[in-house]
């Protein structure tokens, strides 16, 4: 139990596998899973007090287990994981032992400050991506996905993701049939692929290059337009090398990725917020190719343009 976190991504686990021990119950089995809040303190206050917490057992009692989950955090990162920094020996500790490590959502800065996920590829909630990426460089993480298997460290992506990754451990430890039968019962699709649908694209601007900037907000501004790099780059008059490195140091994402990704958000505010048809908000949004338009719509939102617009737009 994490000193900070989200009441929503701790009770899910715990209730999860205690309902496939209901169901072996149900069926004339053991129980498949021996299930316990642990923690560095007895009672946790949770979601800045709002609810409180009781743990079995506290982690310094626990000298072997099988699966350790972490349950997302909550509050500014840096300060959360110097709450926790008590819990980091023992998730080290844990890991060199054998056990399986997963992380629910923003869980994955305290897994990943604890070496676990050092080498490997890792989710986490998509609006923390550029600030996991800073802090732990040596982490991959892998856009979009809504879990990450890396043999015995597992991961899930923002909010909902962690019922498709708890599903996903249902599945491994007690096999499809159950999986399929718990997702029935909390009503959870199973399988879901991605959570690009959900991703909103607000640029990375938590840096210090002025002119860089200058040019995120002239892209904001004139989207629609045949922007080129050399424009953009003569816009605050850079060399074009010079203005795509800094751009890329800035961003993390190139150029014209940057330019396509924010002309996907205009388009996708459009086709929620009105009735516009497809060909319309492309051209609003600067493409004149429909197959151009739709291969980098479903790129970067895992849906068609139509899919999009029939499944957030309700007019």
């Amino acid at each position: 139990m994490p000193r900070s976190g989200f009441i929503e991504a701790i009770s899910p686990p715990y209730r999860v596998f205690n309902t496939v021990n209901d169901i072996c119950r149900g069926q004339g089995k053991e129980p498949a899973f021996a299930v316990e809040f642990v923690g560095l303190d007895k009672s946790v206050a949770v979601q800045n007090g709002e609810y409180s917490v009781h743990v079995n057992r506290l982690i310094s009692e626990i000298d072997d287990t099988d699966v350790v989950i972490v349950p997302a955090l909550s509050g500014d990162m840096n300060n959360t994981i110097e709450l926790n920094k008590d819990a980091i020996p023992w998730l080290k500790r844990m890991h060199e032992k054998g056990a399986e490590m997963a992380s629910l959502c923003i869980g994955a800065f305290l897994l990943a400050a604890a070496g676990v996920l050092n080498g490997k590829k890792c989710s986490t909630h998509w609006a923390f991506y550029h600030a996991f990426h800073e802090k732990y460089p040596d982490v991959e993480l892998v856009d979009g996905a809504i879990i990450t298997d890396e043999g015995k460290v597992y991961s899930s992506g923002g909010a909902n993701s962690i019922w498709n990754l708890l599903l996903y451990l249902v599945e491994k430890y007690t096999g499809r049939d159950m999986a399929i039968l718990v997702a029935k019962f909390y009503a959870v699709d199973i399988d879901r692929e991605n959570q690009k649908a959900f991703t909103i694209f607000q640029g990375q601007k938590s840096h210090n290059d002025p002119s860089i900037l200058a040019v995120q907000e002239y892209i904001e501004e004139k989207y629609a337009n045949s922007l080129t790099i050399e424009e953009l780059a003569d816009h605050v008059n850079i060399s074009r090398r010079s203005f795509e490195r800094r751009f890329k140091d800035a961003t993390d994402n190139n150029v014209m990725e940057y330019v396509r990704r924010v002309r996907v958000e205009a388009a996708k505010r459009s086709f929620e917020l009105t009735r516009k048809n497809i060909t319309d908000v492309m051209y609003d949004v600067g493409y004149s190719d429909t197959k151009a338009f739709r291969d980098v719509f479903k790129k970067i939102t895992g849906l068609t343009p139509i899919e999009y617009r029939n499944k957030y737009n309700k007019q």
